[in-house]
């Protein structure tokens, strides 16, 4: 994906538990509610994943969780999904009222689902394959990445503010 210019991938980058089934479903639940294009993901499993996981200081091993890096910012659990589902189109937006239920709830309950993922949902031997059409969406490398704002190791672990 790599041209040498020095233009930037737009959008917000998503890293998921690649052999997960309900990452999978969910990053493509976000594909088809996200028509704007502003997510790009990345699996953990990938040389990018665990990149941007050294350099954030994020471990989605340890943590079960879908990792949203925004202009900088970490966003982990329940504080990633209501920051996505608040990008969605059209009435999906509506899960993003999640927000005003308490943080410390939300995220009990996300890792009730995550720590359970696999024993619910399965998981897979491979990564997601995304199909031609959704290729570009999708980061594995280090020469995938042409963001500095996405890149950079200094910004604010699991910063709460900004946009929603």
């Amino acid at each position: 994906m790599t041209d040498g210019s020095s233009s930037t991938p737009t959008g917000d980058l998503i890293i998921f538990d690649g052999v997960c089934n309900l990452c999978e479903a969910s990053v493509n639940f976000i594909i088809r509610h996200d028509r704007d294009g502003l997510f790009r993901f990345v699996p953990s499993q990938s040389e990018l994943g665990r990149e941007l996981q050294r350099r954030h200081d994020v471990n989605t091993a340890g943590l079960d969780t879908v990792v949203l890096i925004r202009d900088g910012q970490i966003f982990t659990e329940s504080e990633a999904a209501v920051r996505i589902a608040a990008a969605f189109d059209g009435p999906w937006r509506l899960l993003s009222l999640a927000r005003w239920i308490p943080r410390p709830v939300r995220n009990w309950v996300y890792r009730r689902i995550a720590s359970n993922r696999y024993r619910w949902f399965g998981r897979k031997d491979v990564c997601l394959i995304p199909t031609p059409e959704q290729r570009r969406r999708f980061l594995e490398s280090s020469d995938d990445l042409r963001d500095d704002r996405v890149a950079k190791p200094d910004s604010a672990k699991a910063a709460q503010t900004s946009r929603p």
